[in-house]
C-alpha cells in the first residue's frame, strides 16, 4: 500500500488534539447491572436487533483476563443489563458489524494452544439474522487481534487487519478487500498489506470500526497506542478515512483522550490512560457518540466531533 504521510508520534498527535479539537460535548460513564462484580468494558456501540438497541461489552473480574461476551440492553433511563434470551461467548474485545443485513460479531478468543506449544489468541466471527441465530463463521491468523470488517459501495467486504513482528513491528495496520465475507479466509487477512506511515517504530494502533461514508470512503475508528518511561499504556482514540480504491489514506488524528471521560477505577495501574475504542455513533449535524472502555475496568460514552463529516462534504 503506497505511503503518503509521515509517521507522527502519540505525544505530538495528542499536542495537535489539544492545541486544535473542538470542545466535546457531554460524557458519562455506563451503568451496568446483572453482572455481580465482574467488570464490563471494551464494549461496542448501540445496534439494533430484533427491534432492540443492543451493545456488547466485555465481561471479567478485575484480577483476570478469562472474559466473556455478554450483549446487553437498557433498562430503563440508567442500567443496562445482559438480554435474558441472548447467548454468550467465552471471548475478549467484542466488535459488530452489519453487513446485508447479516450480524457479524467478532471477539478474541484468549488463551489458545498454538502449534508446537505455547499459548496466544485468535479472533473468532460469528454470523446471523439474529443474536440467536449467530453461527461459526470464521477464525483469523493466530497473534492477530484488531480484525474488522466493513461494507463497501460496491457490496464487497473491507478488511481490516494488524500484523505484528517482521511485517508490523508492535502492530501496524493492514486493508484488503473480499468479495463477500463468505470470502474471508485466515490466508487472505494474513496477507493483507500493511497500511505505511501511520505509526512510528516505537507505537502501535489497530482499527476498531468501519463506516462506510456517502461517498464511498470508508471512516475508520481505531486507536493509537504507547508506552511510557515508566511502562504505562497510553491508549487514544484516533481516526482516518481511507479510499479503498486508490488505496490512500487521510493522517492519523486522535479524537479524545481520557481525561474526556469521567474519572473511575484502572485493571491495573499501567492501564489507567487507556481509552480503547468500541463504536461511533453518527447522530448528524456534525456530531457524533464515542463508545470506549476505560482503563480494561469501565465503559462510558463521549460526544465528540464528527471526525467523518468534512469528508463526506
Amino acid at each position: 500500500m503506497k505511503e503518503r504521510h509521515n509517521a507522527v508520534s502519540c505525544a505530538d498527535l495528542l499536542q495537535v488534539y489539544m492545541r486544535s479539537c473542538q470542545a466535546t460535548g457531554p460524557s458519562e460513564k455506563i451503568l451496568f447491572e446483572g453482572v455481580g462484580h465482574r467488570d464490563v468494558y471494551n464494549i461496542t456501540a448501540p445496534f439494533m436487533s430484533g427491534g432492540r438497541r443492543i451493545l456488547s461489552g466485555r465481561v471479567e473480574s478485575r484480577a483476570t483476563e478469562l472474559s466473556e461476551i455478554i450483549f446487553f440492553n437498557k433498562r430503563g433511563d440508567t442500567a443496562w443489563e445482559p438480554v435474558a434470551d441472548a447467548p454468550t461467548f467465552g471471548l475478549q474485545d467484542p466488535c459488530i458489524t452489519l453487513i446485508d443485513g447479516q450480524l457479524i460479531l467478532g471477539g478474541v478468543r484468549f488463551p489458545v494452544e498454538l502449534p508446537g506449544g505455547g499459548k496466544s489468541w485468535r479472533m473468532e466471527f460469528y454470523s446471523g439474522s439474529s443474536l440467536n441465530s449467530l453461527k461459526a463463521m470464521f477464525q483469523g491468523p493466530d497473534k492477530m487481534k484488531d480484525i474488522r470488517l466493513g461494507a463497501m459501495a460496491d457490496g464487497r467486504v473491507a478488511v481490516l487487519t494488524r500484523s505484528q513482528g517482521v511485517k508490523g513491528g508492535r502492530g501496524k495496520i493492514g486493508f484488503c478487500i473480499a468479495a463477500s465475507p463468505d470470502a474471508i479466509t485466515a490466508d487472505l487477512i494474513e496477507a493483507a498489506p500493511s497500511i505505511e506511515g501511520q505509526f512510528i517504530p516505537e507505537e502501535w494502533g489497530g482499527a476498531n470500526e468501519a463506516h462506510l461514508l456517502k461517498n464511498g470512503l470508508l471512516g475508520i475508528l481505531g486507536h493509537i497506542a504507547c508506552f511510557d518511561s515508566g511502562g504505562g499504556r497510553h491508549y487514544y482514540p484516533m481516526s482516518f478515512v481511507l479510499d479503498p480504491v486508490k488505496k490512500t489514506t487521510s493522517p492519523v488524528r486522535i479524537i479524545a483522550r481520557r481525561s474526556d471521560f469521567p474519572a473511575g477505577a484502572a485493571k491495573r495501574p499501567d492501564l489507567a490512560d487507556v481509552v480503547f475504542s468500541g463504536g461511533l455513533v453518527r447522530n448528524g449535524a456534525g456530531w457524533a457518540t464515542l463508545y470506549s472502555g476505560l482503563g480494561d475496568a469501565e465503559a462510558g460514552w463521549l460526544k465528540i466531533p464528527d471526525p467523518f463529516a468534512t469528508f463526506e462534504a
